[in-house]
C-alpha cells in the first residue's frame, strides 16, 4: 500500500461540509439514479438477447448477476477510495443545470476547483502510479469511449433506414434516405457534432429520464411481442414459434416446434461474447465521480446507494429485453434484436415506435460519451493546459471521423461488444478499481475489502484475457 498518499479528512472537508457544497442545492437522489442509469444503459440492450442465445436463460441470468455485482462493487471501491484520500470536491460547474447559481451575462466562467485535484478516473490513476497511471487510464478510456460511439453509430446506420421508411411508407427502393450510410453522416454533420462542440453539456443530463424511459419502452414492447406473454394481454401481438417459412423469414425462421424451446445452459465459441458484452453494458465508472460531485448531501453511502439503485433497475430492464427477446426467436436471434423484428413486423406501429425511441436515446448519448473521448485526448496531447478552442475543435472533428470509419466499416455490431468489452471494460470495470485501491488505500492486505480486491482484479484479468482469446479464435476459423 502507499501511504503516503493519504492524508486525513477534516470534518469541514467531509462531503457535503464544504462551501460550495452548502451553497448549491446540488443534484437530487431521484436525478442522480437517471443520470447513472443513463451513463450505464445504452446500445448494450441491443446485444443481450443475443448472449442469452449463447449461454441459456440459467446461465445468463447467473453471468449477468455477477457482472452486475462485481460492477457495483467496483465501484464501492472506487468511493471508497475517494472518501479515504479526500479526492472529492463537492463544487459545481457554473454551467451545470443543476447549480442554482448562475454567473452574470458576459462573466468569465472558470472551471470548478479541487483542493485535492482529483475528480476523474484519471486523477485516480495519476494518485495510484503517477503519470504513467493517468496515461493508461486516459488510453483506456478513450479506447472504451471510441468503441462505444462506433457501436451507436452502428445501430443508426442500421435502423435509421427502415424507420424512415416505415413512417413515410415508401414503396419504391433507391432513395437517399435508404442510404445508412448518407443518413448517418447527415446525423453526425447536423446532431452529434453541434453538441459534441459544446464546451458543457451538463444540460444533456435533463434528457437521462427520457432515456430511462425509452429503454423501459423497448423491455416492454418486447415482453408484448413474445407468444406466451401476448397470450395473457393481447394474442394480436404476438410473434408465432414456429415462424413462418418464406424467403423473407428464411433467415430468422425456426424450422420447427423443437426449435422453439429455450436452453437454462448453452456451452460454445459464441459464449465467449456473453460476458463482455455485459461488461460494456453496465460500465458507468467514468461517470462516478462527476455525479458524486453533483449529489445533494454527497456522502459515500449515499452515492454507493445512488449505484446500486442505478444498477438493480438497469439489471432488470436487461433481464426481462433479453428474455423475452430470446423466447421470441430462441436460437435465430440476431445480435442486434431490433434488426429481427424488423424483417418480421416492418410496419408494426409499436415496433416503430420502439426503434425510434432506441435511436433517440442512442442519439443523444453519443455527444456526451465524446467528452471523456476528447479529454482523455487532449490530457495525452496537452496535459493539463488552459482551455484553447483550436484544440477543442479539432480532436472534435478528428474523433468523430474515427468513429464513422469504424462505424462503417464494422459488418457486425458483436465484434465491437466483444472486443472492445474484452479489453478496455474488464480494466475499467474489474481492474483498475481493485488495483488503485490496492495501491492507495492505507488498509492493511489481509483486510476483507483489500482481498475482495485482489479476487476483483484476477477476475478482471481471467475474464479479459479468456474472452479475447476465444473471440479471436472465433474470427479465425469463421474466416
Amino acid at each position: 500500500m502507499n501511504s503516503n498518499t493519504v492524508r486525513n479528512i477534516k470534518p469541514s472537508e467531509k462531503p457535503g461540509n464544504t462551501p460550495e457544497a452548502q451553497v448549491s442545492a446540488g443534484c437530487s437522489f431521484t436525478f442522480s439514479v437517471f443520470n447513472l442509469m443513463n451513463a450505464i444503459m445504452g446500445s448494450g440492450i441491443l446485444g443481450l438477447a443475443y448472449s442469452m442465445a449463447s449461454t441459456g436463460v440459467v446461465g445468463f441470468s447467473i453471468l449477468l448477476l455477477l457482472v452486475s455485482s462485481l460492477a457495483a462493487y467496483s465501484i464501492h471501491l472506487l468511493l471508497t477510495l475517494c472518501d479515504q484520500t479526500g479526492d472529492v470536491t463537492f463544487n459545481l460547474s457554473p454551467l451545470s443545470p443543476l447549480s442554482s447559481l448562475h454567473p452574470p451575462l458576459g462573466a468569465e466562467i472558470s472551471p470548478p476547483q479541487s483542493s485535492a485535484g482529483v475528480t476523474s478516473y484519471e486523477g485516480l490513476g495519476e494518485r495510484a502510479f503517477n503519470k504513467a497511471g493517468k496515461v493508461l487510464v486516459a488510453c483506456t478510456i478513450l479506447i472504451q469511449n471510441i468503441g462505444a460511439m462506433a457501436s451507436y453509430m452502428f445501430i443508426l446506420k442500421m435502423e435509421l433506414p427502415p424507420t424512415i421508411s416505415s413512417f413515410l411508407g415508401a414503396e419504391h427502393s433507391g432513395v437517399w434516405y435508404e442510404n445508412g450510410v448518407v443518413l448517418l453522416i447527415l446525423v453526425t454533420v447536423c446532431v452529434v457534432l453541434p453538441l459534441a462542440l459544446l464546451p458543457k453539456i451538463g444540460f444533456l443530463g435533463y434528457s437521462s429520464s427520457l432515456s430511462f424511459f425509452f429503454m423501459l419502452f423497448f423491455a416492454v414492447v418486447v415482453s408484448l411481442y413474445n407468444t406466451h406473454c401476448a397470450t395473457v394481454v393481447v394474442k394480436k401481438w404476438s410473434v408465432p414459434c414456429p415462424l413462418p417459412n418464406n424467403s423473407t423469414l428464411s433467415l430468422i425462421s425456426n424450422s420447427s416446434a423443437s426449435d422453439c424451446s429455450a436452453r437454462l445452459f448453452i456451452f460454445s465459441s459464441k459464449s465467449a461474447y456473453a460476458i463482455p458484452t455485459m461488461a460494456f453494458s453496465f460500465l458507468c465508472h467514468t461517470a462516478i465521480l462527476p455525479i458524486y460531485c453533483e449529489l445533494q448531501r454527497p456522502t459515500k453511502r449515499r452515492m454507493q446507494n445512488v449505484a446500486n439503485v442505478s444498477i438493480s433497475l438497469s439489471f432488470l430492464v436487461y433481464l426481462v429485453s433479453a428474455l423475452f427477446g430470446y423466447l421470441t426467436f430462441y436460437g435465430h436471434v440476431d445480435s442486434e434484436l431490433l434488426r429481427v423484428y424488423d424483417i418480421y413486423l416492418p410496419r408494426d406501429v409499436l415496433v416503430m415506435s420502439v426503434r425510434l425511441a432506441i435511436l433517440l436515446a442512442v442519439l443523444l448519448t453519443v455527444p456526451l460519451i465524446h467528452f471523456p473521448a476528447r479529454k482523455a485526448v487532449l490530457t495525452l496531447l496537452r496535459g493539463e493546459r488552459h482551455f484553447s478552442w483550436l484544440s477543442h475543435c479539432i480532436s472534435t472533428v478528428v474523433l468523430l471521423l474515427i468513429i464513422e470509419l469504424l462505424a462503417i466499416y464494422i459488418p457486425d455490431i458483436r465484434n465491437v461488444f466483444g472486443l472492445v468489452g474484452s479489453t478496455t471494460s474488464t480494466c475499467l470495470l474489474f481492474v483498475y478499481p481493485g488495483l488503485f485501491y490496492l495501491r492507495v488505500s492505507n488498509d492493511h492486505i489481509g483486510s476483507s475489502t483489500s482481498i475482495g480486491a485482489v479476487a476483483l482484479v484476477l477476475f478482471g484479468v481471467f475474464v479479459g484475457f479468456l474472452s479475447l482469446c476465444i473471440i479471436i479464435i472465433s474470427w479465425a476459423q469463421t474466416s
